[in-house]
This record gives structure tokens, sequence and C-alpha cells, in this order.
């Protein structure tokens, strides 16, 4: 634990994450100054626990991440200088806490964001090969980020500046059994889709607001555009002994090839699955691919 606590308002977003809230916003208590908790009209009791524990809750209806967190920067009065993103089912672990606190104090001026590493924990292991680390831009001084507006697979970006990196790792440790996993991702599958079919088409308005994406977050989306131009399917494939075999995830057991099938396979095969859905319905034609999403996905693009 630091000493004193950093300069440093957190925004969580929730929805019914009775049984993560609590290590989450123990673990943030800490260290920072401030905890808000957006939540999405939870009916499990979280916004009570979040309150009861120190949390500023606001509620606000869910459309996107992107959108409610940009909602949140814009509603939120601040009083810090930084504000950082966590979800509920994520933590710091005392070597990222320990070296922010150290860097934070003596950052320069032109940097007004910094990027965090994190580590997956699925069935109870860490995965260590195959996908890690994921680096992500998680704080930033006010005033100087947003969320990039996409429905997948969206980053924080910086308006002005630059940004560090720390070698500490923040932690993605969701408690939920496999079925709650697999039903989420089902969700996540439709949006992954219409990323990509924006990507190829494109569907959706180009924001000219664009910001400063992180070193690592612009060689992903490099790499997504790689692999939007791939065949449908195969691509998932390929994805899939990349990381399992290239990249050692079969070092990590049984817990690893479920993660590495589940995450990077069978999941990235769903994806292609409604895309080759729509477009057997559609063609090419975007307002009618806008037209049968909304109909079949009760998402209006």
């Amino acid at each position: 634990m630091v000493e004193n606590r950093m300069d440093i308002t957190v925004i969580v977003l929730t929805f019914n994450e009775k049984l993560h809230i609590e290590r989450c916003i123990n673990n943030l208590n800490q260290f920072v100054k401030r905890i808000v908790v957006v939540d999405s009209i939870s009916t499990d009791g979280t916004q009570e626990l979040a309150r009861n524990l120190g949390a500023t809750v606001l509620s606000n209806q869910f459309v996107n991440h992107a959108n409610q967190f940009n909602w949140a920067l814009q509603n939120i009065k601040f009083e810090t200088e930084w504000v950082m993103k966590i979800d509920a089912d994520e933590y710091l672990l005392p070597d990222l806490v320990e070296e922010l606190s150290r860097k934070l104090l003596t950052v320069n001026r032109n940097v007004n964001g910094i990027v965090f590493k994190r580590k997956h924990i699925f069935l109870g292991n860490p995965m260590i090969r195959g996908s890690y680390p994921v680096k992500l831009l998680r704080l930033f001084r006010i005033g100087f980020g947003k969320c990039e507006d996409r429905w997948m697979d969206e980053h924080l970006e910086i308006t002005e500046g630059e940004t560090i990196e720390l070698n500490g790792d923040f932690v993605d440790h969701n408690l939920n059994p496999l079925n709650w996993w697999i039903q989420k991702h089902n969700g996540y599958s439709i949006r992954e889709a219409i990323e990509l079919l924006n990507l190829e088409l494109p569907l959706l308005q180009v924001s000219n607001n664009a910001g400063i994406l992180s070193l690592q977050a612009e060689q992903k989306r490099q790499k997504k555009l790689k692999y939007a131009r791939m065949p449908l399917f195969w691509r998932a494939f390929f994805y899939f002994i990349y990381r399992y075999f290239y990249k050692l995830g079969f070092l990590e057991g049984k817990e690893g090839f479920l993660w590495h099938f589940l995450q990077g396979w069978w999941y990235r095969t769903l994806v292609d699955a409604k895309i080759f859905e729509i477009k057997k319905s559609c063609g090419n034609d975007p307002e009618k691919i806008k037209k049968y999403i909304s109909d079949n996905y009760n998402i209006r693009l």
C-alpha cells in the first residue's frame, strides 16, 4: 500500500458486477483519491454495494463501452489531475501500484497518458504465453483523453502529448463460470462482426476527432486491418495456430488450450459465421446490412 493516495479518479463501468465490485474497489481504495462507478442500471445490488464501499455511483443507460466512458468524462466533476479506467473484474498488482506511485509524481509535463500491461487469469490460471502482455492506455491527464467511438475493440486515446509504459501488471480475473463467459462472447461477436464489416465496406461514419493511440494499440489496429482482408474462417484458424503453437500457448496446459481455443478460434469463428450470415442475406449493401443488424440484433448503427 502506498503512503499517500495518488491524484487519480478511477472510472469503473458496471452492469450486475456484485461478484467483482468489492474486490475491485478494495484494491483501488488503497491508492487512489476517488472511485466513480458508472452503472448501466444493475439489478443485483451492485450500486448499493459500491456506495457502501465508498464509491460515487452514477447511472446511465448503456449503448456501448465507448459511449458510456465518454459520458462519464462529460458528467463527472473531476478534482484530480489524472483519470483511470478499470473494469470491475480487473485489479492492479502491488508492483504496478508501487511503480505508479513513484513515477506519477515525476512524470514529464508532455506525458499525458500511461500504458499498463494486462494479464489474464482464466479458469484460475494466469495466461502468460500466447497473448501476454496486452498493453493498454488506462491512465491519462484530465482533459487530454477519451475513448474511441467504436462498437468493439475500443481503446483510450490521448488528444495530444506523449505516453509512457510501465512494467507492472494489472489483472483481468473474471470469477463467473464458463457458461457466462461463452454467453458474453456470443454477445461480443456481433459487435466484432460490425467492426470487421465496417473496415471492409464501410458501414459507419468516420470520426474526424481521432486522438493519439498508444504504440501497441496502433500496431494492433494495423494487424486487425490485415486480418480483415483474410478469408473468412481461415483467418480464425491461423490466428489460433499463431497463438497456440508459435507463441507457445500450448505450454499453459489444459487451461491454456481452452483459453486459446475459445478466445482465439471459437470466438473469432463465431464472428465470421455472423458476417457470413449477414452477407449471405444482404450482400455488400451497407444499408441492407444496417437494417438486418437492427432487425435481428437490436443494434442501431
